[in-house]
């Protein structure tokens, strides 16, 4: 979590344009959120109809942790279909960007809960506590 699904018609991104286009949307969410970029996940399809293209040739749904301000989301939304643009070489019309919000405490990361925003330092603390713990037992 975050997750951003990124559909495409048929044939437009190769291998190396979906590894930019991951690697822009893991940017972007990292530096308009804080986040760590582990927590980051996209995943590509071509012509998925439960992600509608509509008349795009490039779409990304993205859900992320619910706490974000609404520019938080236009910003990102705006910044990865810019990115779509550039990584998929096509016109910036022929893109668009969805982002939703879920409750942190709805998704699980490595097997737990999320943290809310702004809590991923302690998050973090606690699975390495957690993985030191399990260590001393073997």
């Amino acid at each position: 979590m975050p997750l951003y699904i990124c559909n495409a018609r048929k044939g437009t991104l190769d291998e190396a344009s979906r590894a930019s286009i991951a690697e822009a949307i893991t940017n972007i969410h990292c530096s308009v959120t804080g986040a760590p970029a582990d927590f980051v996940h996209a995943v590509f399809f071509e012509d998925a109809p439960q992600f509608p293209l509509e008349d795009k040739t490039l779409f990304v749904r993205g859900t992320i942790r619910k706490g974000r301000t609404d520019e938080q989301k236009d910003q990102i939304a705006g910044l990865i279909r810019a990115a779509l643009a550039e990584h998929g070489d096509t016109d910036a019309q022929e893109t668009n960007a969805l982002i939703r919000e879920t409750p942190a405490s709805w998704v699980l990361e490595g097997g737990e809960i999320m943290p809310e925003p702004g809590e991923e330092a302690e998050w973090f603390a606690a699975q390495e506590a957690r993985r030191a713990g399990e260590g001393s037992h073997h």
